[in-house]
Order: structure tokens, then sequence, then C-alpha cells
């Protein structure tokens, strides 16, 4: 198993690859649609790419998972520097022998050298297996979403 920086060369496989995550994540109440937005994705690992911000694990020379990660940036100042794990990804067939793994600890040791002191990953509520992974790694909640569809609101009909 090999874990290296991806290259220019590997954007168009870590493409396919962000496609079948997208659609994956689908099962578990994602509303992205994976291959509509491919050509998106493309260009967004091209960005990440050419900051640095995206490795790749190989199995005989074939591209079978990627991570994609950042130092987070933004309009307020905060005490932390955080660094984000924006997508974190593994073929089918190629998963349980700590590749996830490998690709996360690659991502937090370039984070780290990077100034981040606090790391944040998301998931799906309904990905256990993700959430497993990450509380193994020693990630908690942080921060909850909540969804309601617009179908089941059932305060705004008895709102004035």
């Amino acid at each position: 198993m090999t874990v290296r920086p991806a290259s220019g060369t590997d954007i168009d496989t870590v493409a396919e690859l962000w496609v079948q995550l997208a659609a994956e994540q689908r099962a578990h109440g994602s509303h992205l649609l994976a291959a509509e937005n491919h050509s998106q994705a493309r260009d967004l690992i091209g960005q990440y790419v050419h900051a640095d911000g995206v490795a790749v694990t190989t199995q005989a020379g074939r591209t079978v998972g990627f991570v994609m990660f950042h130092t987070e940036t933004g309009f307020y100042e905060t005490d932390r520097t955080r660094g984000v794990i924006d997508n974190l990804y593994v073929a089918p067939g190629f998963r349980g022998d700590g590749r996830g793994s490998a690709l996360l600890t690659h991502a937090e040791r370039e984070l780290r050298s990077r100034g981040a002191d606090a790391l944040a990953i998301e998931a799906l509520a309904d990905n256990a297996a993700a959430r497993r992974l990450y509380e193994r790694r020693g990630y908690a909640p942080h921060r909850v979403t909540f969804e309601q569809s617009v179908e089941n609101d059932t305060h705004s009909k008895d709102d004035p």
C-alpha cells in the first residue's frame, strides 16, 4: 500500500473516485448528485492538487482512494488554526486494510505541518462506518447539523 501526494496526472482518476464517493453517500442521506457534479468536482480537485491538498493511495499502480484537505481561512479571526479533511474515500474491495487510516494520517500530518492546531472532518449521521473510524482516531462531535424536509415542517403550517 502506498500513500503519496497527488499530482496533476491524478486529477481525472480522483474525480472518478469522488463521483463514486458522492454516489455511495446518497445511501446515507446526502443530497449531492454524483455524476451531475463530476465537472465541478474535477475543477475543485485540480485546485486542491495545486495547493498540495490531495493524497492518493495506490495498489499495483492503480489509484484506489484519496483524501482532500485544507487549512481553514475565513472572514473571522479565530483562536485556533483549523485543518479540515474534506473528503476521504477508499474504493470498495480495497477497504479494511488500513488505507483509510493511512490517508487520514497523511492529511493530519500535513495539516499539522501547516500550523493546524485543531482538526475537523465530517461524516453523514447515518454513515456509521465513517463515524467509527473517526471516533477511533480521537475525533468527537463538535457541531451538529439538523435538517428537516419542508414537507414535514409542522410549525410553519400553524404559524399566523
